[in-house]
């Protein structure tokens, strides 16, 4: 199951969020943590542990002995996940969403017509081999489309005005731009003294296809008989001028290169520059921009959300605290953030003061 991968980081990562309220829970024995009034339980743990190591099996690799570093590692890695997914879950509630069993089973739908070819027992055998039973796997597709949900909301009035794509494509012009190109052929040999003979072969009628093939030691055009399409700049510097300084029909005498000698003949005029118009590349634009104006706004979110659920709302149990603690982390980014901005602070504050 291609979206169903172990400790899916990728997709949770930028919905790590934060809780409303107090915690209300309290954590008992069945526990490794408790996320506001959530339990994240030792079966969920160990479920999630075997399919750490069903994967490693798969690969081939010596599943981490208990105790290690490494194993502890692979722990913090999976106790976070599950503590993100039950925090992604009080999100979503506040924010009104649920993922009904109907809506699960058109996206398990979707899976089967999109990889397995409509087939639910090759479905089913792909479940398996993810070491989840059918209701695990279902509620793996539902924290999914939870995740999506909730981004959708936290980000659904950006906006990108056509000003901001206008501004966009006038600073990055180059990159909707196609430089001048020419079709050339062309041998390439480690000697001065073969390309020389191969030049003399050539000026005296030789056939450029035929001796490209049984000597060029360019893989992508010598079974081409040479040919290939140049750019401008695109390809070393001393080939490229010779490249685009010869006549049409014209043959180069041997031009040394990193690569070696080549023998260059310019087969095509020198196509000019050309600029791709805005209104073909608006909409790409657009999306583009939305896209990072989507992320940015789930950031802002989520680093917001973070502060409150690093304030007493989260308890691990024994022994299941990682060895990386994502709230020491932000405590200390915080600290170092206000102690940067404090003379910045101290100064817009003053000048408010002034102001009134």
């Amino acid at each position: 199951m291609r979206r169903l991968l172990l400790f899916a980081f990728a997709s949770l990562a930028l919905l790590a969020a934060g809780c409303g309220g107090t915690t209300t829970a309290s954590l008992s024995s069945s526990d490794v943590a408790v996320v506001g009034s959530d339990h994240v339980t030792k079966d969920q743990f160990e479920s999630l542990m075997a399919r750490a190591k069903k994967s490693y099996d798969a690969q081939k690799r010596a599943f981490p002995k208990a105790g290690s570093t490494e194993y502890e590692q692979l722990k913090g890695q999976a106790i976070t996940f599950l503590v993100q997914r039950a925090e992604i879950q009080e999100q979503a509630s506040q924010q009104g969403i649920d993922i009904s069993n109907a809506r699960v089973d058109q996206e398990i739908a979707k899976y089967k017509k999109q990889f397995y070819g409509g087939s639910d027992a090759r479905y089913e055998k792909a479940v398996k081999q993810q070491g989840l039973t059918d209701e695990q796997a279902r509620e793996e597709i539902r924290a999914q489309l939870v995740s999506q949900a909730l981004f959708k909301k936290i980000t659904s009035s950006v906006k990108v005005s056509d000003a901001d794509i206008k501004a966009y494509y006038n600073s990055h012009k180059s990159q909707y731009g196609q430089p001048e190109s020419r079709d050339v052929r062309h041998i390439l040999v480690n000697s001065k003294k073969l390309a020389d003979t191969i030049y003399s072969q050539l000026k005296s009628g030789g056939d450029f296809a035929a001796l490209a093939k049984k000597y060029s030691k360019d893989p992508g055009s010598a079974a081409q008989g040479g040919k290939l399409t140049i750019s401008r700049g695109q390809t070393v510097a001393p080939f490229d001028q010779k490249a685009f300084s010869l006549k049409t029909g014209e043959l180069s005498p041997p031009v040394k290169t990193q690569y070696g000698w080549h023998i260059i003949q310019a087969l095509s005029a020198v196509r000019k520059a050309k600029q791709t118009p805005f209104a073909k590349v608006k909409e790409s634009i657009r999306q583009q921009l939305l896209q990072t104006k989507k992320n940015d706004a789930m950031s802002k979110w989520v680093d917001t959300t973070k502060k409150d659920f690093c304030k007493g709302k989260l308890s691990y149990g024994s022994g299941y605290k990682p060895l990386t603690d994502p709230c020491a982390a932000l405590t200390t980014s915080t600290a170092t953030t206000a102690a940067t901005s404090a003379p910045a602070a101290t100064t817009a504050t003053a000048s408010t003061s002034t102001t009134k």
